[in-house]
């Protein structure tokens, strides 16, 4: 395979454009990417006919406007390029109209009260900033999705415009450093996705897996992850057989893989990107999962990408890895060579450092889902606290400017700190602190809150919106300055004391931080109710209106569309555990303890002075957990039966009222688990789901 040729080559880039397109059209529309304008109508046409002769030369059938609506995966509707001719002929056809705009039947889509159930009708707009691609035989174009009044249906639309935002504040701040040659900003992101694979014939066997993709039951194994054997492990030939095809597909549209490994628990993978621009990397990791899933399939595998499949190891994250990046190659998030290019770094980390601590509460709702519950605070994944993590020398450069001291560093080489100067900062002096939601890593930050099936539209949409909001605030202060320098080392100086607060450096999953950070003030939102309120605070409304992001009723939809979707997975997972509970659990240890009683008379028949004491107290606790099963069910059952309607009222039932019964039920079960005869379980256990092979994979590696 040349790798080289083989990249994307089912991409219509930019190579493709200048090749195929005329000059005037070709520049037209990189003014349109870059500048971020509307396309010419005259180029449309052009552009949309030169698509379509190189996608059929592609093998491409159909096209579809692929867009993200609000349930968090990817939607599309396929037209074939066959166009009627009046002779009862066909000709291959694709307008500049059917490029731009599309109207797919939208009626069933969550849009939070935006829109009537019978109003059909949703828009599409092509984003000519993210190339078009073929998958499956189909042109895919990516699109924004709206309502006829212009309202964001979707994930695209308000993460181009929080783009839009940062490109306008980032750049207005350039200024006052005499940068003038930079003609755009941009945020950068690079996801890294964890995954699990389990065979497809366990996945199959299991109705938790199959329709809430985590398991709701199941007692750990005597082996897990304790000994790390599995972590950058080896890779198995069977995977590593998948990873070699799910690359060869991505590297063909365009999607720059570059890192896999073994994750700490068994069956645990990871897929890391190069860092592109954010929009792109939205969109990219959007093709990941999708690829990862369907790759899976074809090798026998299920890709769980739900955060916590299995209680007792690790769950599945999404490192959001963030950074700003400008036209011309500067990475605004590195310190530089100069003092003033320092103190552009540090004005930038101060924008960075106030709006976590101000708006910590819209990154936590960015990072909300009721699979996320399971794992933010374990071994695996940040608190729900967020604080942000600097390293040590970073902070003590800041504590220093705080108090206008000198700043030594270990190597005793002594940097003045002083009104206009500014000491020269290491470069990437950090390590990566495993523990904290925010972490600055050298030239990025990485929000580690993500969860793993999440788009990371909704968190780069806020951390865009935040820092810009931030940067409008410096700018207007730096706009009145007699002097910006003294002003940047005011704005930096005055950030540090009164937001430093969200600055913790050591161990975030300690009892001490907890009680730490609640001195502090800081929130501890465990719950997606808790979180989802953030969303229509009045502050925060007035914030995303402010940078023209969201308007007050699409931030009221995206509070109801996470309400909503959050008591439906949790409806699904109860009657889920209920179903299993009554067909498949109760009758299973019914059997058991029935099997044991025959055993113990037959022993009887054949030894009349037999010792039965195993027998009988196995039974009678068979039996006591079955009463116990059978109450704790017929409870869950009650509260089903009695769940609001409202949907704020429904997700707080469920999060503070369903969520205890279940995992009380799902303690017995787990306990029966181990009293009975494996062979005699109904379910796949842990133990082999985790570590051994099915009939399936040894049929298909042997």
């Amino acid at each position: 395979m040349d790798l080289e040729k083989a990249f994307g080559s089912m991409v219509f880039g930019d190579d493709v454009m200048r090749r195929r397109l005329p000059k005037e059209t070709y520049l037209s529309l990189r003014r349109t990417i870059r500048e971020g304008r509307s396309l010419d109508p005259a180029n449309a046409g052009v552009v949309a006919n030169a698509m379509k002769d190189w996608a059929i030369e592609h093998g491409a059938t159909h096209f579809t406007h692929w867009f993200l609506p609000l349930t968090g995966v990817t939607a599309e509707k396929h037209d074939s390029f066959l166009s009627p001719l009046g002779d009862g002929g066909v000709i291959m056809d694709f307008s500049g109209k059917e490029l731009v705009r599309g109207e797919p039947d939208a009626s069933s889509f969550p849009s939070g009260g935006l829109r009537a159930t019978f109003e059909a009708r949703g828009y599409t707009a092509w984003d000519p900033s993210s190339y078009a691609f073929i998958k499956d035989h189909t042109l895919c174009i990516p699109t924004a999705f709206c309502s006829w009044g212009g309202q964001a249906l979707d994930q695209k639309t308000p993460l181009l415009r929080s783009i839009q935002a940062i490109n306008h504040e980032a750049k207005k701040i350039l200024r006052f450093f005499g940068v003038e040659d930079v003609k755009r900003v941009y945020p950068t992101c690079g996801p890294e996705q964890e995954y699990f694979l389990i065979d497809r014939e366990y996945y199959e066997s299991r109705k938790d897996l199959k329709y809430c993709g985590r398991t709701l039951f199941g007692a750990r194994p005597p082996k897990g992850q304790e000994l790390d054997d599995h972590y950058f492990g080896s890779l198995k030939p069977r995977v590593a057989a998948f990873m070699r095809e799910v690359d060869e597909e991505l590297w063909s549209l365009g999607v720059m893989a570059k890192t896999e490994h073994n994750e700490v628990a068994p069956c645990q993978h990871e897929l890391a990107c190069v860092y592109e621009s954010c929009n792109i990397a939205v969109d990219h990791n959007q093709l990941t999962m999708e690829v990862l899933r369907r790759k899976a399939a074809k090798h026998g595998f299920a890709c769980l990408l739900h955060e916590k499949p299995f209680k007792g190891v690790n769950g599945s994250g999404k490192h959001n890895n963030w950074s700003l990046q400008t036209d011309t190659g500067v990475n605004l998030l590195e310190p530089g060579d100069t003092p003033m290019e320092n103190a552009q770094f540090l004005l930038f980390l101060a924008a960075v450092i106030k709006a976590v601590d101000e708006h910590a509460d819209l990154l936590r709702a960015s990072a909300a889902g009721a699979g996320n519950e399971h794992r933010l605070g374990g071994n695996e994944a940040p608190p729900a606290i967020v604080s942000m993590f600097l390293g040590d020398e970073l902070t003590a450069i800041l504590d220093a400017l705080e108090h206008h001291n000198a700043y030594t560093r270990a190597s005793s080489s002594q940097m003045e700190v002083g009104v206009r100067i500014l000491p020269a900062i290491p470069r990437d002096t950090t390590d990566r602190n495993r523990t904290s939601p925010f972490a600055f890593t050298g030239n990025k930050f990485e929000f580690r809150m993500p969860g793993a099936s999440m788009s990371v539209a909704a968190c780069n949409t806020v951390i865009n919106t935040i820092v810009a909001d931030e940067l409008r605030g410096f700018s207007l202060r730096l706009k009145d300055a007699a002097d910006v320098r003294e002003t940047v080392q005011q704005l930096i100086v005055e950030t540090v004391q009164n937001h430093k607060r969200i600055i913790f450096n050591g161990n975030n999953y300690s009892e001490e931080w907890r009680l730490e950070a609640e001195r502090r003030g800081l929130k501890n939102l465990r719950t997606l109710p808790e979180c989802a309120e953030s969303y229509i605070r009045p502050e925060n409304i007035a914030l995303f209106e402010r940078m023209k992001v969201y308007t007050e009723a699409e931030l009221r939809s995206r509070h109801e569309v996470l309400l909503e979707n959050y008591a439906k997975v949790k409806a699904i997972e109860a009657n889920t555990m209920l179903d299993m509970t009554g067909k498949q659990y109760q009758p299973a240890i019914l059997r058991y303890s029935a099997e044991v009683a025959r055993e113990a008379l037959d022993k009887q028949r054949l030894l009349e002075d037999a010792d039965l004491s195993y027998e009988k107290d196995l039974v009678a606790d068979l039996n006591r957990h079955l009463k116990d099963i059978e109450e704790k069910k017929r409870a869950l059952q009650d509260l089903m039966d009695h769940v609001p309607s409202e949907g704020e009222k429904a997700a707080e039932y469920f999060s503070f009222r369903v969520n205890p019964a279940m995992e009380s039920l799902r303690v017995l079960v787990d306990e029966c688990e181990a009293l009975v005869d494996e062979r005699e379980w109904p379910t796949v256990s842990y133990g082999r789901m985790l570590t051994q092979k099915s009939r399936t994979e040894r049929g298909l590696t042997e």
